[in-house]
């Protein structure tokens, strides 16, 4: 037990340092727009076929489980506003969050863990190039700009889920759908949903490559890394999203 204390407080120590060494590196030059870009386009592009699916699924479902509910107490009208500000406010945003999570974070942790196995850092080091922004600081602010941007787009095609949803078993115009969708969607269903999307993309970043920058040696430990590195993203998910939803209690 006290091995395992020591253990956590030790990994709390030094991903406090690696996350602190990030905003260090992030405003040095030189920058890294070229790896920046390759970043988000393997971050962004290559996962939005996956975030298409899963949103158009969310979308669907959520549509026609609500839809006999609903009618039970003559509420059908309201359909498309409740669909939305389910997607917006939080499953949409905590979901792609988790597929994002599994996909690109276990990508990140076992890229860096398998370079730091076979010394290919090391090497970056004594060729006197800095490590650690070209891979790290690269790669978490890819994930930071690309996760809100993905969820911003799962939003749209979960809600278009939901009008394909609807009329399965009814008949309704997309005009009048969208226009359910956005009557009583407010400015601040957006807002808190979408800033929270920012350190949901931070924390998918930071965890992969804290693991995966700090892989043991051996070649298990990359599996290691990359499992670790999902696990770790995925909880601290669900924190930011708890304590999102109760300082958005407070203040909004």
């Amino acid at each position: 037990m006290i091995k395992g204390l020591k253990n956590t407080l030790e990994d709390t120590g030094n991903i406090t340092l690696f996350t602190l060494r990030f905003f260090k590196e992030v405003f040095k030059p030189p920058f890294q727009i070229n790896e920046f870009i390759r970043q988000c386009y393997v971050v962004g592009y290559k996962s939005l076929p996956l975030v298409t699916i899963t949103g158009f699924i969310m979308g669907l479902v959520l549509t026609i489980q609500s839809r006999p509910t609903m009618a039970k107490f003559g509420a059908e009208s309201w359909l498309p506003s409740m669909v939305s500000l389910s997607l917006i406010r939080e499953i949409a945003p905590v979901i792609t969050a988790l597929i994002c999570a599994g996909k690109i974070a276990s990508g990140i942790g076992a890229e860096l863990g398998s370079m730091k196995v076979t010394e290919q850092i090391d090497a970056m080091e004594v060729s006197a190039i800095n490590p650690y922004k070209y891979l790290v600081v690269t790669r978490i602010l890819a994930t930071t700009l690309m996760i809100p941007i993905l969820v911003f787009f799962a939003d749209f095609v979960g809600i278009f889920g939901g009008y394909i949803g609807y009329n399965v078993h009814g008949n309704m115009s997309m005009y009048r759908y969208f226009g359910g969708v956005f009557e009583h969607l407010e400015f601040l269903d957006v807002v808190p949903a979408t800033i929270k999307t920012f350190f949901f993309g931070f924390f998918i970043g930071l965890i992969g490559c804290y693991k995966g920058f700090n892989a043991s040696s051996g070649t298990a430990s990359v599996g290691v890394a990359a499992n670790s590195a999902v696990v770790t993203a995925s909880l601290s998910i669900f924190i930011i999203d708890m304590l999102a939803v109760q300082i958005t209690d407070l203040f909004f």
